[in-house]
């Protein structure tokens, strides 16, 4: 066996007994199907990336961070006004 790093949804590569290389695609096969199939995962994995480009952003441009916040603060605070407004109406 190499001393490669394999990926969990991969096949290494040389398996020559057909039970193990059987074992091994089906292993490979769950481990896919749990990747996919795990919806939260994913989504902490995507925020996770976003948290980190958010503050990347922040420390090479804090006055382009500071507006962004103020603007999204700006434009959550018209939503949930204009939504009350509906709502008392």
């Amino acid at each position: 066996m190499s001393s490669e790093i394999v990926p969990r949804t991969a096949v290494a590569l040389g398996i020559a007994d057909p039970v193990e290389r059987a074992r091994a695609e089906l292993k490979a096969a769950l481990f896919a199907i749990e990747e996919k199939a795990n919806v939260p995962k994913r989504i902490g994995d995507v925020v996770d990336e976003q948290v980190v480009a958010a503050r990347r952003f922040a420390r090479a441009n804090p006055t382009g961070a500071a507006a962004a916040v103020a603007g999204v603060a700006a434009v959550v605070g018209l939503a949930v006004w204009g939504i009350v407004r509906l709502y008392t109406r």
